[in-house]
Formats: C-alpha cells, sequence, structure tokens
C-alpha cells in the first residue's frame, strides 16, 4: 500500500511566534558539501582505498542516516530546500539560475529572532551569483557562484577579503568558520551553516593530496557498459539494457555521458581519483571544527550534521554527475553526532529528505515548525525516539536548457520500489525494486507482474503534485546561455 504524506498547504504563510532561548540552547554546526555521493565515504567500503577518518568517526560516535535523499538532484534546487523547508516547485528556484522570490524567508532567521548567533560560511549559489551577505545571517562569509577552488575572493560581512597565499577554497572555509566561532558572542547559542565548495567538478584536490590515490585500482559499476560492451564485467549479464530509456543510452556520448565526459577533456579513472582526492580536504575540514568543539567543550551541547547537496553518479548506467532520479544522484551522505544524538544505535533507516533539515533545527531550538514548510522535523529519532514516519518520498528535476540532455524528472520512492516518470519525451518510464535491485539494473515497467504496483506508485506520485501545487509549468525565458552552451552555438 501506498502511503501518500503530501500535506494540503496554506496558500500564505502562517506568523512563527519565537521565544528568546536561553544561554545554554542547543548549538547548531551544520556542515554541507557539494557533489558528495552516499557511498564515498571510508566506512562504507565502497570504495576500499578512500579515507575519511572524521566522517567515520562522526559515524562510529554518533549516527549514520543511511536513507537520506534530496528532493532535487542539483545544487541550487537542493540548496533552498534546505534553506526553505520545501520542494522546488514550491520555493521556485527550479536550476542553478533562478533567483529566489522576494519574500522567501530562509530558517536561520528564525534562530536569530530566537535570540541564535548565526553564521554561513561558504558557497551560496542561489540566484544571480552575487555574494552579498543575505538576511538571517549575522556573520557572512561567501562567494560569488562556484567560486575557484584556488584565489577565490570572499564577501566577509560585506566587505572584500582574499585569503592569502591563493588559500585552497576548503581551507579558507574552515578558517572563517573558525573566526565566527572564535569571535561569536558566548552568551548566545550559534547556528553555523558551512557550506563547500568541495567536491563540486570539476575536481581538484589541495596540492599535499594530488596523486595520493593514483596507484589505487578502480571498481566499476554493474551497469557501466550493456552486456554486449568489451570492457562490461561478468555482473553486467543481468542488466536489463533493452529496457533502459533512450534518452540514457544517448547520453552515453554526451557531456555527462562516460564515454564522452565534459566532451572528451577528462579520462574517467583520472576523474574518480581527483573527486576521492579532494574529499581528503573536506573531512580534515569536518575534523578541524570537530576538534574546536570538542576543544572548547561546546561538543556535549552541539548538535553536528554532514550532509551533501546531492549526490553524484560515477559510471552507472553509463552517465557521470547526478541530475537523474538513480540512486546514486539523488541519495546523500548524512551524519549526525553531539550531545543531543542518541548513541544507543549506530544507523538510523528513516527515509529523510533535504527539506526535513529546517523543521528539525527549529524543533531543536523550540521553534514551532511553519506552515509553509513541506519537510517533517527528524529530531525524535536523533533523540533515539520510536516514531511513525513516511515511507514514500518524492524527487523532481525540471529540464534545464543549458544541459538538454536530461529531461524532466519526477519520481516517487518507497522501501520497497522507484518510479521514474519522464515528461516531454517520448521514452520508457523506469520500475525498480530497490531491496532486491539495489543497482537498479531491471527496469520492470513492461513486466506484467508489476502492473499494479506500477500504476499505483504513479496515481500516489500525481496525488503528490497536487496536493502539493506541484502541477504548475516552470518556464525560464530563452535567453544567451552562452557559457552554458557547450558546443551549440546560435541558439537563443
Amino acid at each position: 500500500m501506498i502511503i501518500c504524506t503530501a500535506l494540503l498547504l496554506c496558500a500564505c504563510d502562517k506568523e512563527v511566534v519565537t521565544k528568546q532561548t536561553s544561554s545554554d540552547a542547543p548549538n547548531i554546526l551544520f556542515i554541507l558539501s557539494d557533489d558528495h555521493r552516499y557511498d564515498f565515504m571510508g566506512f562504507t567500503g565502497k570504495v576500499p582505498f578512500l579515507e575519511t577518518p572524521h566522517m567515520d568517526r562522526m559515524a562510529a560516535d554518533g549516527l549514520h542516516l543511511e536513507n537520506a535523499f534530496v528532493t532535487t538532484s542539483l545544487c541550487s534546487p537542493s540548496r533552498a530546500s534546505i534553506l526553505t523547508g520545501k520542494y522546488t516547485h514550491r520555493h521556485q528556484v527550479v536550476d542553478n539560475q533562478s533567483l529566489v522570490p522576494e519574500g522567501t524567508k530562509f530558517f536561520p532567521a528564525y534562530l536569530q529572532e530566537a535570540g541564535y548567533q548565526t553564521g554561513y560560511v561558504g558557497k551560496w549559489h542561489m540566484g544571480n551569483h552575487k555574494d552579498d551577505p543575505r538576511p538571517g545571517f549575522d556573520y557572512w562569509a561567501s562567494f560569488r557562484g562556484q567560486g575557484n577552488y584556488w584565489n577565490s575572493d570572499f564577501n566577509v560581512n560585506g566587505e572584500r577579503d582574499k585569503p592569502v597565499d591563493s588559500t585552497y577554497v576548503t581551507h579558507a572555509i574552515t578558517d572563517y568558520s573558525l573566526d565566527f566561532l572564535e569571535g561569536r558572542d558566548t552568551s548566545k547559542p550559534f547556528f553555523l551553516y558551512v557550506s563547500h565548495k568541495a567536491v563540486h567538478s570539476e575536481f581538484m584536490p589541495a596540492r599535499e593530496h594530488v596523486g595520493m590515490y593514483d596507484d589505487e585500482p578502480l571498481s566499476y559499476p554493474p551497469t557501466m557498459y550493456p552486456p554486449d560492451h568489451p570492457r562490461a564485467s561478468s555482473a553486467a549479464e543481468n542488466y536489463n539494457y533493452d529496457d533502459l530509456p533512450q534518452w540514457v543510452k544517448a547520453q552515453r556520448e554526451s557531456w555527462h555521458g562516460v564515454d564522452y565526459m565534459y566532451h572528451g577533456q577528462l579520462e574517467f579513472d583520472e576523474f574518480y581519483r581527483r573527486y576521492c582526492e579532494t574529499l581528503v580536504s573536506l573531512d580534515e575540514s569536518i575534523g578541524t571544527l570537530l576538534a574546536y568543539l570538542e576543544d572548547n567543550q561546546l561538543l556535549e551541547n552541539t548538535l553536528v550534521v554532514y550532509m551533501g547537496d546531492n549526490g553524484f553518479s560515477f559510471g552507472e548506467h553509463g552517465l557521470i554527475d547526478k541530475r537523474q532520479a538513480y540512486e546514486e544522484s539523488m541519495r546523500v551522505p548524512m551524519l549526525a553526532m553531539g550531545g543531543v544524538v542518541d548513541t544507543e544505535k549506530d544507523v538510523l533507516s528513516d527515509q529523510v529528505q533535504n527539506i526535513d533539515v529546517a523543521p528539525t533545527f527549529l524543533d531543536l531550538a523550540g521553534i514551532a515548525k511553519p506552515d509553509d514548510m513541506d519537510g517533517t522535523s527528524f529530531l525524535p529519532q536523533l533523540q533515539g525516539q520510536e516514531v511513525e514516519w513516511r515511507d514514500t518520498i518524492y524527487y523532481e528535476y525540471f529540464w534545464e536548457r543549458p544541459f538538454p540532455q536530461t529531461p524532466t524528472v519526477h519520481a516517487i520512492r518507497t522501501e520497497q520500489y522507484k518510479y521514474i516518470r519522464y515528461h516531454g519525451i517520448w521514452d520508457l518510464n523506469e520500475l525498480y525494486d530497490m531491496k532486491n535491485d539495489p543497482y537498479e539494473m531491471n527496469n520492470l515497467i513492461r513486466d506484467p507482474a508489476y502492473s499494479e504496483v506500477a500504476r499505483d506508485l504513479r496515481i500516489a506520485l500525481f496525488d503528490w503534485i497536487v496536493e502539493s501545487e506541484g502541477n504548475r509549468m516552470y518556464l525560464r525565458p530563452d535567453g544567451n546561455h552562452a557559457r552554458y552552451d557547450h558546443g551549440y552555438r546560435g541558439t537563443f
């Protein structure tokens, strides 16, 4: 049975009344990475040579939220969902160029009103690529757009600042984060949002980590090549390639495909190794911030959450990048530790999403969730409580002119099945049994034995779309996207 968890939403936002918190209220440290897929951490064993001791420690001493997902696997939409607690079609940041609608209120503003001292450090990347301080933050250190791995200019509280000696961006973000922590008002609880550029492509590790994995052997996913391909593994014999959508097959030789990735500018093995090396500095940054909390006796009264803004494919179905609704794209790493986290168990299996982050942090601060938020607090689970939780999550991605290879996608995922629907193209939809086919090798959409399952999931998906006001069509004007056209000149 499919349980539709969409809520009938109020057309206008309810004013949230916040009370002043005491100085001993729990602190919150939220660390967000970019393009980090859910299983590329040392303790998962997915990549035998990958070393992430600080992520491993968070999982061992805290909680690994093993079924964490985003509602849209793309930087700006996902980041807006985190800050607003809303689905992409509700906050309207539908791609990496869309502006945040006027009047949008981010959850740190509620914390600020309640007496928290708030800080934001790192990548913002929502609309018009400016780095001006945003409402809701007492401390601000950010850069324009994607920034650069080396020698980024930062806007620090409205003033331009360039870290010395061509500083590596992960190190700079860590240093600014420490500046906030060391200069904070200790009479107030704090909320710090640390937003990394790493490990966004094109991957650039810190100098001290370049080449550290050059001699390590790589393993490829069983769906990287069709069964009849000369490089296909023995596991590909069970790959139902015939029922893979045509748009996926065609993308193999495109910007986001393994056979012509970034128009042939990179080789897959180097791409894979540089990604892992770039992760090392990110993990070290986590370790530095945890050490600060410990050295200053803050960890016991602080919730630390680490999360990725979206996943990343490394060869699955012949793809790289994100955007699609396959598991490695929409599933993200998520770890929690600190004094408020129950340590009786190591793993939380509930399906949580990026829209749940804002309600959870507000809940910890004793602030009621605003009516316009779609997410739900998972604080009770962090504290070891058994609660009734959703068994169904939803996903959406809207076609982008700069990356036309990937169509508009809607998906629904239960604990057993995933149904993926493509809009605007004549192609196969997809149905997978996630418990028995975790690599999504066998599309069941044309199997008569699963026709009822597919029908029920499709009905539930459209129920959610209608009830959550997702049946609007967001269209952006066709403009000069010369920066993004990847060789398609003269199209406006």
